[in-house]
């Protein structure tokens, strides 16, 4: 059941890291709706790993095959799957490492609660298990960009202690693409680099804070009470690996206000009900208000370090660790076309929930 996420659009991710391959399978899409690999190909270069030297070194292409659900260009309606194999898995790196727990993977927590785990590069722990995610996010951004003119943006805010000046309403997607970071702030993207390339050399890793903001975002996206917006984006950031906190809006800073100052009032611009302050976020009561939603996503270290660290063996033995394998010594960079994705993936399926209340049929 923890395979699956959404309802009116729905996903279900599948593989391991050195499994055969991984991939997804989408259910709910809309008929009609023109789509390629070459477009899903584009997000998974995003993510893929390899793109610089301050991420993993694992070689890998992330093609993307489609295997269903597409015809002449176009969807069926029926279920969409795609599929990408791994090509560039080095099991044997793991061979020591299958009789230990590593500290803070999930190596333990897997094999209590399933009675064996796959230690293999963590199995569906890995965050290889996100290429589903994206594919299947390439999609919903398709449907919310043709029939919303929705554009969603994530973007590196900070890592470690360096903080980036943000202006979310004149940030463009080529600002934060211009650098490997994936920062759009000039200024503060060389440190950050230069930050996370010392850290690689000295074998550690560091974490940091993902933003993202939701342009032009219908009104009415949500449910009241369990399936609100904000809860529902919750739960798709913090399914993702390395995730530690979100918050929206004003977020955690909102505690430091009073009423009379964190209210968003409403005004009349254009003859439309809008609201002259965005401290919420874009969201209240759990449902879209159709200012900009935005949000921020804290992202802890990498577990997986060159140091020597104190572990159990499944004997119950203790022993020194030092961990080998590629991984990235800082997670975000990578993460940010995923938890665009995400984002995406939550829009949709409200948008379509809203269309199925309304008895509309979804026309590409």
């Amino acid at each position: 059941m923890g395979d699956a996420f959404g309802q009116s659009f729905r996903i279900t991710t599948w593989g391991e890291s050195h499994g055969g391959g991984v991939g997804v399978v989408i259910d709910g899409c809309p008929a009609g709706l023109p789509i390629t690999e070459e477009e899903i190909q584009f997000e998974l270069d995003r993510r893929r790993p390899g793109q610089s030297r301050i991420t993993t070194q694992r070689k890998e292409s992330d093609l993307a095959v489609l295997l269903s659900g597409v015809f002449d260009g176009v969807t069926t309606g029926t279920a969409i799957s795609i599929m990408v194999k791994n090509k560039d898995a080095r099991s044997s790196a793991y061979d020591e490492m299958k009789d230990l727990y590593r500290p803070s993977h999930a190596d333990y927590t897997y094999e209590v609660k399933y009675g064996l785990r796959d230690w293999r590069g963590g199995g569906r722990a890995s965050a290889r298990e996100t290429i589903g995610r994206v594919a299947a996010g390439a999609i919903a951004k398709k449907i919310l960009t043709q029939h919303c003119g929705m554009q969603t943006l994530a973007y590196v805010e900070q890592i470690h202690d360096i903080k980036a000046k943000i202006d979310r309403d004149m940030m463009t997607y080529e600002q934060i693409e211009s650098n490997v970071v994936r920062c759009p702030d000039a200024t503060a993207a060389p440190l950050m680099i230069e930050r996370i390339d010392e850290i690689r050399k000295a074998g550690d890793s560091v974490g940091g804070i993902i933003g993202a903001v939701v342009r032009n975002p219908p009104l009415g996206l949500g449910e009241p009470v369990f399936d609100k917006l904000t809860a529902d984006l919750s739960k798709a950031m913090m399914s993702l690996p390395a995730t530690r906190g979100v918050e929206f809006g004003l977020g955690f800073g909102s505690v430091y206000m009073k009423g009379s100052t964190h209210n968003d009032p409403f005004v009349l611009k254009d003859g439309k009900v809008r609201t002259g302050t965005n401290n919420s976020g874009g969201i209240q009561g759990g449902i879209s208000n159709g200012e900009d939603i935005f949000f921020r996503v804290a992202f802890k270290p990498t577990a997986t370090i060159n140091f020597e660290q104190a572990t159990i063996t499944r004997a119950g033995k203790t022993i020194q660790l030092r961990a080998k394998g590629r991984h990235d010594p800082c997670v975000l960079p990578r993460a940010v076309p995923i938890v665009e994705a995400m984002t995406n993936l939550v829009l949709v399926d409200h948008f379509l929930r809203n269309q199925l209340k309304n008895n509309q049929r979804f026309s590409p």
